[in-house]
């Protein structure tokens, strides 16, 4: 059963008070990669003997990562991935409402701009819910926490504010999840699936597309059940893992696609083993980075936590380590988030090194605020106040790769 689709009708009744701030973005019909679309790709079991394990293999050394650049932001701040010189961050409102607005740190200036002050919805217990951008556009989620009820909006940014119309993406009902998205250039992904109890749990899940401008939006990849991971932009691809092969079992597809052609183009696949659910993924280079956050009784290596760097073809390199965040990298180096720090690795001189957190974080640990291919590595953290112990502020840290 196809998720419900969008109409001008559906808008109008649901934004009758606030159609003037955003307006409505249609779907096109279609689907780019439908449920029914034939794979070539078999799933990938890899024995224990053929991985290299990073920690057990590679050469321990001091990391020579130094920080570009360290600022300290108010305490609640909460950064997301992105791609460019503007980061998301969500930040505390200054009474109950709004409990939280939508900025964006610079990371020429260490500046934070405010840039969705308050929620477009007009229900009173709307929320700003999660935030992504560019350098070009930015996109937020907006909850309504009585009811569930779940609004997608974007709208074209530029240095640090918001330029041109508003524009509402997708309309959500608590029977789907708040969408997960991401921005790239002028592109918003997201995808659309039922939410893990409710009364559409049988229906597939959709992946969207859409650009700045654009009246309408293009469905892109079908999956026949909810997407293991959420979208990630790494460079020109994006990596979605929707179901395949759905006939013979519970199989996920990491798959990279290629963004400058509407994810047409299949850049990449590896196939999990039957019912193994990848917990992130995304590309760094040409080598995809998959991590399992869980033991599976069955798929070889790849039934086993920790994170996976490589292709089905080259093989893979292995962290034997409890996944948290979404890894990223330049070339062979990898920045993988540990418990509180990071590991970096670097596949061409099997070498592997420790990033140090910042100090009085480790109750908290460090987060990553890039994913996939990077030049600048992004780090953010709560910081705990030297004489009283309790939390002060958040620490941004900034490294060249």
């Amino acid at each position: 059963m196809r998720a419900p689709k969008l109409t001008r009708r559906s808008f109008f009744k649901a934004t009758a008070a606030g159609t003037a701030a955003a307006a409505a973005v249609g779907i096109l019909a279609g689907c780019t990669h439908s449920s029914e679309e034939t794979t070539d790709s078999d799933p990938v079991v890899v024995d224990a003997d053929s991985a290299v394990s990073v920690t057990d293999a590679f050469e321990s050394v001091s990391t020579t990562l130094e920080a570009t650049s360290t600022w300290t932001i108010p305490l609640g701040s909460v950064l997301r991935p992105a791609e460019g010189s503007w980061i998301p961050v969500t930040t505390a409102g200054s009474s109950a409402t709004p409990m939280v607005k939508g900025s964006a740190l610079s990371l020429a200036s260490g500046a934070i701009s405010e840039v969705v002050s308050a929620p477009v919805g007009s229900a009173a217990m709307m929320a700003i819910y999660d935030v992504r951008c560019s350098d070009a556009a930015y996109a937020w989620v907006e909850l309504d926490l009585a009811t569930r009820d779940w609004t997608l909006y974007a709208a074209a940014f530029s240095a640090g504010t918001l330029t041109g119309e508003t524009s509402t993406l997708w309309q959500g009902t608590s029977d789907y999840d708040p969408a997960p998205f991401a921005v790239s250039g002028s592109s918003v992904v997201w995808q659309v699936q039922p939410a893990a109890s409710g009364t559409k749990t049988a229906e597939h899940s959709f992946c969207y597309l859409w650009h700045l401008g654009d009246a309408s939006a293009q469905s892109v990849v079908e999956s026949p059940g909810r997407f293991a991971t959420r979208p990630e932009v790494s460079g020109d691809a994006v990596v979605l893992a929707p179901r395949v092969r759905a006939s013979e079992g519970v199989y996920y597809g990491v798959t990279a696609y290629s963004l400058s052609d509407d994810l047409a183009t299949k850049l990449d696949q590896l196939v999990m083993p039957v019912t193994v659910k990848p917990f992130r993924a995304t590309r760094v280079g040409e080598r995809l980075c998959v991590s399992v956050e869980a033991n599976y009784g069955s798929g070889g290596l790849l039934g086993q936590m920790g994170t996976y760097l490589g292709t089905s073809a080259g093989g893979f390199a292995r962290v034997a380590l409890e996944p948290s965040e979404c890894c990223c990298g330049k070339g062979d180096v990898f920045v993988i988030k540990s418990s509180s720090s990071y590991l970096v690795v670097d596949l061409a001189n099997q070498t592997y090194a420790s990033l140090p957190a910042a100090d009085r974080v480790v109750d908290y640990g460090e987060f990553p605020a890039r994913a996939g291919d990077c030049d600048l590595f992004v780090s953010f953290s709560t910081v705990k106040d030297a004489d009283t112990g309790y939390p002060a502020s958040v620490t941004v840290r900034t490294f060249q790769l």
